[in-house]
């Protein structure tokens, strides 16, 4: 399936959420564990804001769907752990707390202090530390 973002609409300031391709959202849970390669593959070859965050997503979609091995993906995910885009990093807080892969703990704890040492300078429609936060507190539970 082509990676393209036309259809992904980022929050705005009058809807507080994304908007992805749900054409290829569907495609990727039909496909169920035979998406994974794909998916790795995207996040493996894009730097592109609005496709990571649909393919976390897409992840994420994958895991509450049943989809076995998403864990296993924790080092391609993991190139993203020093992002600054509170978009990113709050799709990818909510992979690491439904996957509770260990090595991720670190990377959400550092994520948390670096926003809370330098946050933002304008307002954000996502507040990444929430689910930052939710994750951490799900691997200590």
């Amino acid at each position: 399936m082509e990676n393209c973002n036309v259809n992904v609409q980022m929050p705005t300031i009058n809807r507080n959420y994304c908007q992805f391709d749900g054409v290829k959202v569907l495609y990727y849970l039909q496909k169920k564990e035979d998406a994974l390669p794909l998916l790795d593959n995207t996040l493996k070859n894009t730097n592109d804001e609005k496709e990571v965050c649909e393919a976390l997503y897409i992840a994420d979609r994958l895991i509450e769907n049943g989809v076995k091995g998403v864990d296993k993906m924790y080092p391609t995910f993991a190139r993203f752990n020093d992002t600054k885009s509170p978009n990113i990093q709050t799709f990818l807080a909510g992979v690491y707390r439904k996957t509770k892969v260990p090595d991720a703990f670190g990377p959400l704890c550092k994520m948390l202090i670096q926003n809370s040492i330098n946050p933002p300078k304008e307002p954000q429609l996502f507040d990444p530390n929430e689910e930052i936060g939710g994750a951490i507190l799900d691997y200590l539970a």
